[in-house]
């Protein structure tokens, strides 16, 4: 079950955070692991770990991105599995958004996603094989924020993206699918989202936060031969935390 011996997998963002943690279960259900991000320094320590590739990349850099997907190309001759995982998601409410905010967050999470999506894409579509995941959120579609407005944004517009991907990719054996994390133990919430951060796990049922490799497991499931029958659908994995009615019904 979910072998991936073979494959070639490319994770964005792959050097921190949930990406560490993708990056760590793929490699473990067998596949070959690009570690692309912008933090070479992170990246390649990753990348040793898994006996994996790191490859620089800045997903708002249009070519940069497209010439990461060719060297990957050029050296494997395919990508089989694409894991769509860069983003940032700062604290900043309506009143203080400022323009340049607006459009930093949607250049890395939602047009960074897409100029990096595509090429892989068009290459799976030529193959006639392929699995995207992309990392989306329960913010957004299912939840919010004071302060999340435009992350919340950029994370219900990939799964718009998703679906719409999966159809005009369905007939060349290519799925596309998401992952809908809640709140995740990384280093990067509790930077971010220091009260999150503290006291999240009061609001899930399981009383704790997840693991970025909760994260890669079902990441390495929508990567396997066991979904090839499943697209353009996103998975919650929250710790049940979208349940409750009311905040007394949690224990």
């Amino acid at each position: 079950m979910f072998d991936l011996t073979r494959r070639i997998a490319m994770v964005t963002g792959g050097a921190n955070g949930i990406g560490k943690g993708i990056v760590k279960t793929l490699a473990k259900a067998g596949a070959t692991v690009m570690i692309c991000d912008i933090d070479e320094e992170a990246g390649k320590k990753v990348a040793a770990e898994v006996s994996g590739e790191f490859h620089k990349l800045d997903v708002t850099d249009k070519n940069n991105a497209e010439r990461v997907v060719q060297d990957i190309l050029k050296k494997h001759e395919r990508i089989d599995i694409l894991a769509a995982n860069t983003g940032i998601y700062p604290d900043v409410s309506i009143a203080d958004m400022t323009e340049d905010d607006w459009d930093k967050i949607q250049s890395i999470n939602l047009k960074g996603m897409f100029f990096t999506a595509k090429p892989v894409l068009e290459a799976m579509k030529k193959q006639n094989y392929g699995r995207v995941i992309l990392t989306s959120s329960i913010t957004g579609d299912i939840t919010g924020y004071p302060g999340g407005s435009i992350y919340g944004a950029t994370k219900a517009g990939i799964l718009g993206f998703m679906r719409n991907a999966a159809l005009e990719y369905a007939p060349y054996g290519v799925t596309v699918n998401a992952v809908q994390p809640g709140m995740i133990a990384t280093e990067t919430l509790k930077k971010e989202l220091g009260v999150l951060s503290e006291k999240g796990a009061e609001a899930v049922p399981m009383k704790r936060l997840g693991d970025p490799e909760d994260i890669g497991t079902t990441v390495s499931f929508f990567a396997s031969e066991e979904a090839k029958y499943i697209t353009g659908q996103s998975l919650v994995i929250d710790g049940g935390q979208i349940l409750p009615e009311t905040p007394d019904v949690i224990l």
